[in-house]
């Protein structure tokens, strides 16, 4: 019988991401954001059976895409080698040569806000002028008239929402994650969007509808995130759509149907519904996989999302006629979903009580090598979910377990649970992964002889912290993008984060004791166990200096440390060769760690 080899890095990573996507007019056509060839680019497929083709070379990301109605244009932005410093392009249908539309400094940011029906005015936000509140304007593409419409103060600031006349708005003031506070603006009148704006809660995702109703996102007085309407010639407020234990995360309406596609996020997998406005009837509708990261609902009806599963790398699917069809074929080459690892949910109390849930990935007995990697996941206030990850997949398929909790602070679980990380990076959270350990050890599925702890993002930052508060409970930790002081992780930040940070995490001088406290760099004295640390040159969330400093007093005592700088990414990854040579070399560093 052939024996074919076990499979390496490289297939694994075969399967591309899909960053966003859009549909044009007549869904003739597909338009999307993705790795494919290895680099991120805009991609296309005629539908209903095209062949993906390429709209760019210009190998960065985008994070949104706007065709034009009548075909004549697309809209999108770019950064610069994971720099986040988005600017604001125009692309010819047939794609080749972006015109950029604004003119900015490289390190100026643009967000887009909203296209024009007849798509001669753009809306945007930038950091021009104001780059720690944002400034919102309206831009004549016919003319290049740019004209100021919002000057945000006292807390970043977002235009979220235009109307299809464009004589309403919505802008939102973020002072938090949990704390966002929209307003209606029209006829010179400026109108809170909450029956109490004194109140903490949060809003989005706006629709104007036909009906002289506003439709959006809301958890006032509520633990889980509802859909509230607003009347705008009454002036008042109703919840329209509570779905008991389950957060609604994102809506789209088709108008004529007068349907509300609802989208819920249960922390670790999501459900979709229809919702009937009229007769307040709700439906759900059964996903084709378990995470639906976008949607989109053509005029016919259709509904495009952008989802993964757990062992189902990203795909673009259409829901028509009441069944799912996949239009994207993206795939693990020569690995089906029946060789993959698809996880167990599990349940823990922490040290105070609170109930963890937790996604356990078992190797294959035939593979497994009685390790596993704990994976704190990033955010905070974000959640590890039934979404596939190459490189869960390929650690899996060389023997190691993976164990991923929802600490406090993730989301999906309600208001109060993720408010919990707020102002408490370090304590909370950190005791919530020490008492997931322990029941891993009590259930002997593993022991400190036997883990290792790999995170990104916050999961660097706790990876850090565990290493250097608990080096006795692993063998080994890898850090990626990982602030490691909290002192200096807030003169770095983003300036349009920098409004955020007090109520996030905290302030240096009132909560000085604190921060250091919960800073990694304050035990670096204590970090004895092997590490590697992966860091992007051009990480614009957690600078480089971050990972520097932190490197040089572990090699200065002696500390085995690996450092690997990306000189062409930013806060993780989006080109396909850096994260093979990445994983590779993280697998490298774990079997040799295995077998010292």
């Amino acid at each position: 019988m052939l024996q074919f080899p076990k499979p390496d890095v490289e297939q694994f990573f075969q399967s591309y991401s899909i960053f966003s996507f859009a549909v044009t007019k007549d869904e003739g056509r597909l338009i999307f954001s993705s790795n494919l060839n290895g680099q991120p680019n805009l991609w296309a497929m005629e539908l209903p059976n095209g062949y993906p083709y390429p709209l760019t070379f210009m190998d960065d990301r985008s994070t949104f895409i706007k065709p034009d109605r009548e075909g004549r244009f697309i809209i999108t932005d770019f950064d610069h080698h994971g720099n986040e410093s988005y600017h604001l392009y125009a692309l010819p249908p047939e794609g080749g040569a972006p015109l950029k539309l604004v003119q900015g400094e490289e390190g100026d940011k643009f967000y887009f806000s909203h296209l024009s029906k007849d798509g001669e005015r753009l809306y945007y936000m930038t950091s021009i002028g104001n780059p720690n509140f944002l400034n919102a304007h309206r831009y004549n593409l016919l003319t290049g008239e740019n004209e100021l419409l919002l000057e945000g103060d006292t807390s970043t600031t977002f235009l979220v929402a235009v109307n299809s006349s464009e004589e309403q708005f919505v802008y939102k003031k973020s002072f938090s994650n949990t704390h966002q506070i929209s307003y209606l603006h029209y006829d010179d009148k400026v109108i809170p969007l909450a029956p109490d704006s004194n109140k903490i809660h949060t809003t989005r995702d706006f629709i104007f509808t036909k009906r002289d109703t506003l439709l959006f996102i809301t958890n006032y007085e509520s633990k889980y995130k509802y859909v509230m309407e607003y009347d705008l010639k009454e002036g008042t407020f109703k919840p329209v759509c509570q779905i008991s234990g389950e957060e609604i995360e994102n809506i789209k309406w088709h108008e004529e149907s007068g349907t509300l596609y609802i989208f819920t996020d249960k922390g670790i997998e999501h459900k979709m519904y229809a919702f009937n406005v009229e007769r307040a009837e709700l439906t759900e509708i059964k996903l084709p996989t378990d995470i639906v990261e976008q949607a989109v609902v053509a005029e016919s009806g259709n509904v495009y999302i952008l989802a993964r599963g757990a062992v189902d790398p990203f795909n673009i699917y259409r829901y028509s006629e009441q069944k799912w069809e996949m239009l994207t074929k993206n795939i693990v080459i020569g690995l089906g979903p029946d060789q993959l690892v698809y996880p167990d949910v599990v349940h823990y109390n922490s040290f105070d009580g609170l109930e963890i849930e937790a996604l356990l990935f078992k190797a294959k007995e035939d593979v497994a090598n009685g390790y596993t990697i704990f994976w704190p996941h990033g955010g905070p206030q974000a959640s590890e979910g039934k979404f596939f990850r190459s490189m869960f997949q390929f650690m899996l398929a060389h023997g190691y377990n993976i164990f991923a909790p929802n600490f406090r602070g993730s989301t999906g679980y309600g208001s109060e649970f993720e408010k919990m990380v707020e102002g408490d990076w370090g304590e909370g959270p950190r005791l919530d992964c020490l008492a997931g350990m322990d029941w891993l050890f009590d259930q002997g599925i593993s022991s400190p002889e036997r883990l290792f702890v790999v995170g990104g993002s916050f999961g660097g930052y706790m990876t850090l912290l565990l290493a250097g508060r608990h080096a006795d409970y692993f063998r080994a930790t890898v850090d990626i993008c990982g602030p490691s002081n909290l002192f200096t992780f807030l003169e770095s930040v983003p300036e349009d984060w920098k409004p955020m940070m007090d109520q996030w995490l905290g302030h240096p001088e009132r909560d000085r004791e604190r921060l250091l406290k919960d800073s990694p760099i304050t035990y670096a004295e204590q970090m004895i166990k092997p590490m590697m640390i992966i860091q992007g040159a051009n990480d614009p969330r957690v600078v480089k200096a971050e990972s520097d400093q932190l490197v040089a007093l572990l090699e200065e005592k002696g500390v085995e440390v690996q450092y690997i700088v990306m000189e062409d990414e930013g806060h993780g990854f989006s080109k396909r060769k850096n994260e093979i040579n990445v994983y590779r070399s993280m697998l490298d560093f774990l079997n040799k760690h295995r077998e010292c």
